[in-house]
């Protein structure tokens, strides 16, 4: 399949004609555009708060209309050999269609680029010689600097052509990375495409080694759910959840560049207090120990009961006076009702709110058999009789969340009540705090107690739900952190991405099996990723020497790139100054084109900066955006996860390893640095390599 260059001599050129078109898409686009900026809404809004809805209407699609110049606005052709959609005699004429990021359209309607995730495009990416869907002609295009410089053809029913691996695909795949994240949505791979595009009703696990696409299939699984439901999901919300502020800020322009603009992101840190969560500041950390306890799913129970020990079971009866009658509900009644409450089950607010109507309907029943005929208002007005609500706050008192997450913390003894045969003596000695705060705004919370307060808020009073989540890094979540995500989409759906072999926490999952009933879809179906698009051949092979040591029974990553890698291990010698070789080796790097991470063990960070500044070299930080003239980023390596670049520099393994607080956690976040390199991989050490390394 060779690819066709530009022959400038040569106006016939069949490139010579798709720039033209793409020229004329441009002005179309241009068109479309200033068609939105011209509107005139003066006569169609009747207020003025529809009229500041519908402005905000028009500059977000604006917004959605803009042509980047560094992003082609096509990047395939698809001839078809029939009329899509119609009975057509064999041998009538096809139909063409230019696939890009947004649908295009010319003054008579007609279209000029197809939005990719229309069904109509879905061939670009599953279509192949044994199934060629009706395709006569797959064009790729090639860009340089955004000019249209290369096409490649696929004549996929024709059975003479030989199919081999398109040079233009492998070529995009391998590009240096500069800047954030970008999409992939001119690459996305058949195996990719059906995780794009599963329905919204199912939520989805995707297992995704290094380099496998995992986060970016996630992001365009996102703008597909959007294009394919976008009434219901503008009703219901959408949210991509990721470990921390770098990794976002990293993946924030995917979604921009594919049209859509309005997708949140957060943190789970940012989902518990945020919202109703406002006021909860986590100042404090946990040891492993308690972090572990605290994440544990059986704290919800111990919730769950701390909640609930509020009711207190009346022992009076309650009299109710209205006008010169008296109305008396025995105490006995007013334990059934409160009985009945508690074994729906119904969360600890909607039960205390129904408790006094449940008493007015006592008291109504004996007015009707007083002769009387009482109606709703009469039902109303004594549920919020002064009785009634006295007899309400003594047998069904209200709860503040942090509050009661406080008193778990600090009273030992009130923890030992709830904790009775769910946590052991030591485990409540492990999380009980050593000095405990007086109130929820003097506590230090931890991440994993801002956790604990959402899932006391959501016993109280039920948590919104979206209409779809994403949640990447997954297999880093605690249980109660799946609970937390699964309350943001209870009657929604989600897309779970991770990789088991990258679980860098204590409190990492063992199975999506049992995270994804955390998450509260169980029947989530689980597909795996294995083709590697980033890695290299030698470094991911390299870095797969750990599996077996951290996570057996993990099938490695195939790289599917057809350059094997740079890698260089060298042990520099203990009477050598081990920075000032790995400021060399980043020099080295820096002569390449492209992106360059050095990752290092968060404690030799410091150290690293002190040497990269001595020797004149600018640095940034996760979360910067590299530029032509700032290329090298100085990664702790706890937060290289989901990150990359064109070429890493590790330093001493040994001590990335040692950082954690066991062997298998400290594998697999080598592991995690080791498989960051897109290019090329230079690790520089003192010490020895860990000897899960070695071959």
């Amino acid at each position: 399949m060779p690819a066709h260059d530009i022959d400038p001599a040569s106006p016939a050129d069949p490139l010579s004609r798709e720039r033209a078109h793409l020229s004329a898409s441009r002005s179309a686009l241009r068109a479309m555009r200033e068609d939105v900026e011209n509107l005139d809404i003066t006569d169609v809004t009747a207020n003025w708060v529809n009229a500041v809805v519908l402005t905000a209407q028009i500059e977000d699609r604006i917004k959605a209309l803009a042509d980047l110049s560094h992003t082609p606005l096509f990047f395939g052709r698809l001839d078809y050999l029939h009329v899509v959609g119609a009975d057509q005699a064999e041998g009538s004429a096809g139909e063409r269609f230019y696939i890009g990021r947004r649908h295009v359209h010319d003054a008579e309607g007609d279209p000029m680029v197809i939005d990719w995730r229309a069904p109509v495009s879905q061939p670009f990416y599953r279509a192949s010689k044994k199934d060629p869907q009706d395709v006569g002609l797959r064009r790729r295009f090639g860009y340089t600097a955004g000019e249209l410089t290369a096409y490649e053809d696929e004549h996929l029913s024709d059975a003479s052509e030989t199919e081999q691996t398109s040079k233009l695909l492998q070529a995009e795949i391998e590009r240096p990375r500069v800047g954030p994240m970008r999409d992939i949505v001119a690459t996305i791979q058949p195996e990719q495409d059906e995780i794009v595009r599963a329905g919204l009703s199912g939520s989805v696990c995707v297992q995704g080694g290094p380099g496998t696409g995992k986060t970016a299939v996630g992001l365009h699984r996102v703008a597909y759910l959007l294009y394919a439901h976008r009434e219901r999901l503008a009703r219901t919300g959408t949210l991509v959840i990721g470990p921390n502020r770098s990794f976002l800020h990293y993946i924030e322009q995917v979604l921009p560049a594919l049209g859509e603009l309005e997708v949140k992101q957060a943190t789970v840190d940012d989902l518990v207090t945020s919202g109703d969560g406002a006021g909860i500041e986590i100042r404090g950390t946990d040891g492993a120990a308690a972090a572990v306890i605290k994440g544990d799913a059986r704290m919800a129970e111990v919730l769950r009961r701390a909640v609930r020990s509020h009711v207190t079971m009346p022992t009076e009866p309650l009299m109710v006076v209205r006008g010169s009658r008296r109305w008396r509900v025995a105490a006995y009644e007013l334990e059934s009702l409160v009985e009945e409450l508690l074994a729906r089950d119904i969360r600890y607010g909607a039960a205390r709110e129904a408790l006094p109507q449940r008493i007015a309907h006592q008291i109504l029943v004996r007015m009707e058999e007083s002769g009387e005929a009482p109606d709703d208002r009469v039902q109303d007005a004594v549920a919020r009789n002064p009785a009634v609500k006295a007899a309400v706050k003594a047998i069904w008192p209200q709860v503040d969340p942090a509050k009661l997450v406080l008193r778990l913390l600090a009273d030992p003894a009130f923890l030992a009540e709830h904790a009775a045969g769910l946590l052991s003596d030591a485990e409540q000695a492990a999380v009980v705090w050593a000095r405990p705060a007086r109130s929820p705004r003097s506590a230090k919370w931890s991440a994993a107690d801002a956790v604990l307060i959402d899932e006391a808020r959501d016993l109280v009073a039920r948590t919104h739900s979206l209409g779809h989540v994403v949640v990447d890094e997954a297999q880093d979540l605690s249980p109660m952190q799946y609970r937390a995500v699964g309350r943001r989409c209870s009657t929604g759906s989600a897309t779970v991405l991770g990789d088991l072999a990258q679980g860098t926490t204590p409190w990492a999952t063992g199975s999506w099996a049992e995270a994804l009933t955390h998450l509260g879809k169980p029947d989530a179906l689980v597909e795996e990723l294995t083709a590697g698009f980033r890695v290299p051949r030698d470094v991911i092979a390299y870095a797969s020497r750990l599996l077996p040591h951290m996570s057996p029974g993990l099938a490695p990553v195939s790289s599917v790139r057809e350059s094997p890698g740079a890698m260089s291990v060298e042990r520099v010698p203990e009477e050598a100054d081990l920075a000032h070789a790995v400021v060399s080796a980043c020099e080295e790097a820096l002569v390449h084109e492209g992106s360059i991470g050095l990752i290092a063990a968060d404690a030799r960070v410091p150290e690293l900066a002190k040497a990269l500044e001595a020797a004149g070299h600018a640095w940034l930080s996760p979360g910067e955006e590299t530029t032509a003239e700032s290329r090298l980023t100085l990664v702790p390596a706890s937060l290289a996860k989901g990150l990359e670049y064109d070429y890493v520099v590790l330093d001493e393994p040994a001590a990335i390893v040692a950082a954690e607080p066991d062997e298998r956690t400290g594998l697999r976040r080598l592991y995690v640095a080791l498989t960051r390199a897109v290019s090329g991989l230079t690790i520089r050490h003192n010490t020895p390599l860990p000897p899960a390394l070695h071959p």
